[in-house]
């Protein structure tokens, strides 16, 4: 029996809950993205985002040559236009599960980031690299636009570093996605990278459960209304979060209890 295309691991911190680990499992073809592994990841993503003991999750690809080496040519240089929509619909419904999931989600990117594999860093909370990381879109190169999920780019690294990838599909290195804005943290080798994911995932599983999912719920919607709006709705959660539990209380006097020790 073939090994599943995505694995889905749960890591269990006592009783602060679990965190989810999604990882594409093609590792000798550099974890690239063809119709049946897009679908079995959204179904896994969003499975795991059922769990109400769900406090973080981390997506990365298998091996230390490649996150994902984005779209599997195969399917782009065989198929036709109705073939190209639904394909392309398969890797926003990719992305859009993980930037649904009610939890912090943490690229872990090990390696090689191409096109659709890119666009699912852009879709995540969170960016850490290893130093072997390269990123670009060069869905130009194959006759193509870059679509769906890159529009989410300049948010991260502005328009005009956006428009450098997707007419030019130059890649970059980590560095220079650090540089960018691309990414959070790049560390010099793979261990350095898993040690990176934890102590990020550590402070999240610590942090406030309920208000750790608000304030992902909360950002999302940052991102369609203006600043007025905005603060509005923000004060709003915050009321919210004193209604659906006493975390605000509970969780200020363990911090006062520590400074007056």
């Amino acid at each position: 029996m073939s090994e599943p295309l995505v694995l889905a691991e749960r890591r269990q911190y006592g009783d602060r809950g679990h965190v989810a680990w999604i990882t594409v499992n093609k590792q000798k073809r550099a974890n690239c993205l063809d119709h049946e592994t897009l679908l079995e990841f959204a179904d896994k993503v969003n499975a795991e985002s059922q769990s109400h003991d769900l406090r973080a999750m981390v997506i990365t690809g298998a091996g230390e040559r490649a996150f994902m080496a984005g779209a599997d040519l195969n399917v782009i240089a065989g198929q036709d236009a109705d073939g190209a929509k639904l394909f392309l619909t398969r890797v926003h419904r990719m992305c859009q599960s993980v930037r649904e999931c009610p939890v912090p989600v943490i690229a872990r990117v090990n390696g090689a980031c191409f096109g659709a594999a890119l666009e699912l860093v852009a879709a995540c909370d969170l960016h850490i690299a290893s130093a072997n990381a390269v990123f670009g879109m060069p869905e130009v190169n194959v006759g193509l636009p870059s679509v769906v999920e890159a529009c989410l780019l300049p948010q991260l690294i502005g328009w005009g570093k956006t428009k450098h990838l997707v007419y030019t599909a130059e890649a970059i290195d980590a560095q220079k996605a650090l540089a960018w804005g691309l990414l959070e943290a790049v560390t010099p080798d793979q261990a350095a990278l898993d040690a990176e994911v934890e102590r990020v995932v550590s402070m999240i599983v610590h942090a406030a459960p309920i208000s750790v999912r608000l304030q992902k719920d909360l950002v999302r919607r940052w991102e369609g209304m203006g600043t007025d709006a905005t603060i509005l709705e923000g004060i709003r959660v915050a009321e919210q979060t004193y209604r659906l539990s006493d975390e605000p209380n509970r969780y200020a006097q363990a911090v006062l209890a520590g400074l007056k020790k």
